[in-house]
């Protein structure tokens, strides 16, 4: 039973992950950006929900829905007048300015807020569990857990059912055809982003309610998420929430036979991952 224990423990531990991945791989899906501050974007979440809580005295899953709409407008912005800049053939210049990015974030968290960490008090449920046979489990990561595959069904439905979704893949697929039918790449681009940055709001709220975090938290956090992204395979939203429990199985099975292998052990299972499928377990077809 204890293995048992450790491979739902590592499966809730997964989603996590995958709602840490979910914009990033939205993101790379439409316009092929790699974006090196998308860790740091879910911490400065996690700060402007905790902020708002702050403020206004709200439980953080109300502060995070007031933080959605601006979190939406920063990636907005970001996209319009900074990253639309940079994107093209050429993928070294984003790199360097989501880099740039990162850096400033950090930073800028680093001088409001000092290095302290924190986190999101959540109340009472953070320690309630439910017992399914002869399992525990934290509500918590069965919320969290939830929320990731709920974050990725609707994706999924957003990308392949409506409008919308249908200009995001037209852009992806030829940028310059889709121009030519009507279709802004840069305004779609835009949105992508907004939308990406509101799924970072999520994963920051479950990431400030089960841990700590601080200014120097995001780089980790684009570990996992770019690690998810690669496993599950490059656009494919399913399989970064099948990264993302990969990972996490890992994790716990690596913390189960040593607690000093946990990080490590899910490190290895993306270079296994790698080696024996180098385009991931499920890559989109057009890739």
């Amino acid at each position: 039973m204890i293995w048992l224990d450790t491979l739902i423990q590592g499966l809730m531990l997964g989603g996590l992950y995958a709602l840490f991945a979910a914009g990033l791989s939205l993101v790379f899906g439409i316009m092929r950006l790699v974006n090196l501050a998308h860790g740091d974007l879910i911490v400065l979440g996690a700060y402007l929900i905790l902020g708002i809580g702050t403020a206004t005295g709200l439980n953080p899953l109300l502060a995070a829905a007031l933080a959605l709409p601006p979190m939406f407008a920063l990636g907005w912005l970001l996209q319009t007048a900074l990253l639309n800049r940079v994107l093209g053939e050429d993928i070294l210049p984003p790199l360097l300015v989501t880099f740039g990015l990162s850096v400033v974030i950090q930073n800028t968290l680093l001088m409001g807020f000092s290095a302290d960490s924190r986190k999101l008090p959540i109340g009472p449920v953070e320690a309630q569990s439910l017992a399914l046979g002869p399992v525990n489990l934290g509500v918590m990561p069965l919320v969290t857990f939830g929320s990731a595959v709920a974050v990725v069904f609707g994706l999924n439905r957003l990308f392949y059912r409506t409008a919308l979704g249908r200009a995001f893949r037209a852009t992806s697929d030829d940028p310059v055809t889709a121009q030519l039918m009507g279709i802004r790449p840069q305004r779609v681009f835009a949105v992508a982003t907004g939308i990406a940055l509101v799924v970072a709001t999520i994963a920051a709220l479950y990431l400030g309610a089960r841990a700590n975090f601080d200014p120097s938290t995001g780089p980790a956090r684009l570990l996992y998420a770019f690690e998810a992204v690669i496993i599950g395979g490059l656009g494919s939203l399913w399989g970064t929430l099948a990264g993302g429990m990969v990972i996490g199985v890992a994790q716990a099975l690596g913390a189960a036979l040593n607690p000093e292998w946990q990080i490590l052990a899910g490190h290895l299972a993306f270079v296994a991952v790698l080696l024996l499928r180098p385009r991931g377990l499920f890559p989109r077809a057009n890739d």
